[in-house]
């Protein structure tokens, strides 16, 4: 009986429910060229829709948190710095860019920070009223920005835009935090462009 868990015959039918749990997202949002449906890791096979929603929700909410961290990454490269202190006897204007602020910031601005995007995580960033129409909609009955003014097409695309540019952002941060712990120069490509950008 045991040799006939390792039988090919019994692992077909598995095979085939992968394969039409990979047809029912191959037309989702996120599915389109030059890639089409990506999932290297076989994280939706076998997957139902509640569990393709909740993974779509994460991929949104990184992206959008990615999408501030490459903008700030870049605007404090810049030298734009907020006014006052950051902590007492600690101005902004002295607090290094990137991974090296870490540093500096005291425990309780760290812990300060941590507990205020604990408190958007959990009372803030969600959908509140039940309302939402997509995975990562947190208008809430009160932020539309005109939304409703936008066609199917126009919101589908804008979701795709919005999806795709999170998906940059999640690689750009990513690969701005290898490139400063390797050689302290995130924008490496300015300096290969001959534009080097003074860091730290």
């Amino acid at each position: 009986v045991s040799a006939l868990a390792f039988n090919g015959p019994a692992l077909r039918p598995r095979a085939a429910a992968r394969s039409s749990a990979v047809m029912s997202f191959e037309s989702e949002i996120g599915a389109q060229p030059p890639l089409g449906f990506f999932d290297p890791l076989g994280l939706l096979n076998e997957a139902d829709q509640e569990r393709f929603d909740r993974l779509r929700y994460v991929e949104v909410k990184h992206g959008r948190i990615c999408m501030l961290a490459v903008l700030g990454h870049i605007v404090t490269a810049a030298g734009v710095r907020l006014p006052g202190d950051i902590a007492y006897g600690l101005p902004f204007a002295d607090v290094p860019n990137g991974l090296k602020a870490l540093e500096v910031v005291p425990a309780a601005g760290l812990a300060q920070i941590f507990a205020f995007v604990g408190f958007l995580e959990l009372a803030v960033m969600k959908d509140v009223t039940g309302d939402s129409e997509f995975p990562g909609d947190f208008r809430n009955g009160a932020l539309d920005f005109g939304w409703d003014t936008f066609s199917p097409e126009e919101q589908e695309s804008k979701r795709a835009i919005e999806l795709n540019n999170g998906r940059a952002a999640q690689m750009g941060i990513l690969a701005l935090m290898v490139h400063e712990k390797l050689d302290n120069n995130p924008y490496i490509i300015n300096s290969l462009l001959g534009s080097p950008v003074p860091f730290n």
